[in-house]
């Protein structure tokens, strides 16, 4: 076993620790402590909600508050935060505490993980990950604490509880709640919707951003050079928030079953924090099963794309769909290469891109079509939720708990192929990889 572990590709790994991950997690919420009477959960729900929390997705099949004990909430919990932080993250973590050394073996696992471009930044970028997880959460845990203990009356104990599992839902874009109807409750109030909606953007941002953002502010009196990366991470994100945004306001405004009787200014708040969700975070303040179908088709859109890359975040990333747009503008334009912002695209990064689009492309439209064969489900909905569980988002127009035992299955394979992502399942399910050692003859077939 240790010889094979030594030798193991860092994909592999990363598939066989989130597969450990999630059945550990299925084991704890099968025991009888995990719910509140004296049966166990059935192994499919213990199985589908373990892969839900650990993939931070947020879709579910029981209702938490009710169904799970707080031995199970913990688990569920405990989950959330080990799937977010990444295990390869955790595990270099540990190294630096324990040994305050780095091997390169290690610093290689983490880069298969974290999708860091060198190995020298392998430590920093953990270490941000510490950092930026714990300051966010924390800050975050004690506002949201703070509104339920003063604004809603819980016990300090109580609202301490509610407050810490929201933040940490939040930011590592997870969408799992204490309340049965989401967050739908507090729609129309600010101190709790604009910090979770908040704490989502900030995990979905990526980590090497905010090392980034945090190098700006250590530099300002000097000229910050920004990445390529973060450039396109923090323009995108704007761009597609204020996309969902207009779009949730146009489609919904005068809907009598979700923005129609509520004031301009809740409007504006539930539109932006819809908005945000599609990032990839499952809560929701509004009936998404009571929405426009023009609604749930942006939704589906805004679910592939995603967030920022090497975060709490799912969908095929902001990266890659902005990759493909400047593929197709230098392709108009006839240049034989991709220029950004005053820089050339690396080799490989345009067809690397194309992959991870088309593999994503091809996962949920098989999972639409099984979902479709095997219940009797619209498009509308069965294409919301196989897009909402490849992305990782965990919203839901309220089918999940009624699909038969395949159906669900399919979703636990989607939850888990998105976390990891599609790249990295296919390279560790090729154990071989033999270099092409010389080159056919070039010809060009037809295109278009």
């Amino acid at each position: 076993m240790g010889r094979l572990v030594r030798w193991a590709k860092p994909p592999q790994l990363t598939v066989a620790a989130f597969a450990s991950l999630v059945l550990v997690g299925a084991v704890l919420l099968s025991l009888p402590a995990a719910t509140p009477g004296d049966a166990r959960a059935p192994w499919d729900t213990a199985l589908f909600t373990s892969a839900s929390a650990a993939s931070v997705t947020g879709l579910i099949v029981v209702d938490t508050p009710s169904y799970w004990s707080a031995f199970g909430e913990a688990v569920v919990l405990g989950l959330i935060q080990v799937g977010g932080f990444g295990i390869m993250a955790l595990a270099t973590v540990l190294t630096l505490v324990v040994g305050r050394r780095l091997g390169l073996r290690m610093a290689v696992r983490t880069r298969s993980e974290t999708r860091i471009v060198t190995l020298g930044e392998v430590r920093e970028l953990v270490t941000g990950i510490l950092m930026v997880t714990a300051v966010f959460e924390s800050v975050l845990a004690v506002v949201l604490t703070l509104r339920w203990w003063l604004g809603y009356g819980l016990p300090l104990p109580e609202a301490a509880y509610t407050g810490l599992f929201h933040a940490v839902s939040a930011f590592n874009n997870a969408g799992f709640a204490l309340y049965s109807d989401s967050l739908t409750g507090f729609a129309t109030d600010p101190w709790i919707t604009v910090p979770v909606a908040l704490g989502v953007i900030a995990g979905g941002l990526g980590f090497p951003v905010w090392v980034e953002l945090w190098r700006f502010t250590r530099r300002r009196r000097e000229r910050h050079h920004w990445s390529l990366h973060a450039r396109i991470t923090l323009v995108m994100t704007g761009l597609l928030l204020v996309v969902g945004f207009v779009a949730f306001l146009a489609l919904e405004w005068s809907n009598p079953a979700t923005m129609g009787g509520l004031s301009p200014r809740g409007k504006l708040l539930t539109a932006f924090f819809q908005a945000v969700m599609p990032r990839t975070a499952g809560f929701n303040s509004l009936d998404f099963g009571e929405m426009n179908t023009q609604t749930l088709l942006v939704t589906d859109i805004l679910m592939f794309v995603g967030g920022g890359s090497a975060g709490t975040a799912g969908g095929i990333k902001v990266t890659s769909f902005a990759v493909l747009a400047f593929v197709i503008h230098a392709n108009v334009r006839g240049e034989p290469t991709v220029h950004v912002a005053g820089r050339r695209l690396a080799e490989g990064t345009a067809s690397q891109a194309t992959t991870v689009v088309l593999l994503a492309l091809g996962l949920v439209l098989a999972g639409t079509l099984t979902l479709m064969t095997v219940t009797s489900f619209t498009l509308d909905q069965v294409l919301f939720e196989t897009t909402s569980a490849f992305a990782t988002v965990g919203l839901s127009t309220g089918v999940t708990a009624e699909l038969p035992l395949m159906g669900r299955m399919v979703l636990v394979f989607l939850m888990f192929v998105g976390r990891i992502g599609p790249i990295t399942l296919a390279s560790a399910l090729a154990l071989r990889r033999r270099p092409r050692l010389y080159e056919l003859p070039e010809e060009r077939p037809i295109v278009g």
